[in-house]
């Protein structure tokens, strides 16, 4: 019920700001939360449980997995679709729309709805994540510059799509059709975490290969930067 209330709150404090109806400000909050994110982008609303900790977890949420795969359970959410989940962990639980795609994904997982770097539906991907000491803007420029690139990802034909500093940065991947999206969000002042989702994969063994290579990837990116932070 208090979830319920703030999220009204919100509702009103839009209209009030707006000049909107009810509906359609409610609308536009759940819409904006719920939304394939891009900013950050969702790579990890891709990942799977073991990728993200549980004290990460209940640090940006408040609950941890099996907190959050209870409080799913007890609305039969198995059997709702993707998007129906996240909506409801964001408005009745007020979970921000990146940590509400994570945890359905998680939970689609658990659940036998989807298989590890598979999407619901079909489809696979891969996808890892490093938390590194360095602020955004320096994590951004160690994927959207050629030279810097190169320094950690050598011998990569990488076709820039859209790339919006310092939060995100989409690419074609070796001529395609395969692709990257990569997010940035940052942990205080001096850390980033950033997360890199490959899609349009062919199966789950190039989705497994792809992942212990983006993993390896940036352990050596990390190392880069936290040793000497040089990327020329």
């Amino acid at each position: 019920m208090t979830n319920q209330r703030s999220f009204k709150n919100r509702v009103r404090a839009r209209m009030a700001k707006t000049g909107e109806s009810y509906t359609t400000a409610r609308r536009h909050l759940i819409g904006r939360a719920t939304a394939p994110a891009s900013d950050p982008v969702p790579p990890a609303a891709a990942a799977q449980t073991e990728r993200i900790s549980d004290d990460l977890v209940r640090e940006r949420t408040g609950r941890g997995w099996a907190q959050w795969f209870a409080v799913l359970d007890a609305v039969s959410a198995a059997t709702r679709t993707h998007t129906e989940i996240a909506r409801h962990l964001v408005t009745e639980h007020e979970v921000p729309g990146w940590w509400a795609q994570s945890i359905t994904v998680g939970y689609e997982q658990a659940r036998g709805l989807r298989a590890p770097g598979q999407r619901r539906g079909g489809g696979f991907e891969a996808s890892a994540s490093r938390t590194v000491g360095a602020p955004a803007p320096r994590l951004f420029e160690a994927f959207a510059d050629d030279a810097a690139r190169a320094r950690w990802l050598p011998d990569v034909e990488v076709r820039v799509r859209t790339a919006t500093a310092p939060r995100s940065f989409r690419a074609d991947w070796a001529g395609g059709p395969t692709r990257i999206v990569v997010g940035f969000d940052a942990v205080g002042e001096s850390k980033t975490r950033v997360s890199v989702l490959h899609e349009k994969l062919t199966g789950a063994e190039q989705a497994a290969e792809l992942t212990a290579y983006w993993r390896e990837r940036l352990t050596a990116l990390k190392v880069l930067l936290e040793s000497n932070g040089d990327l020329r």
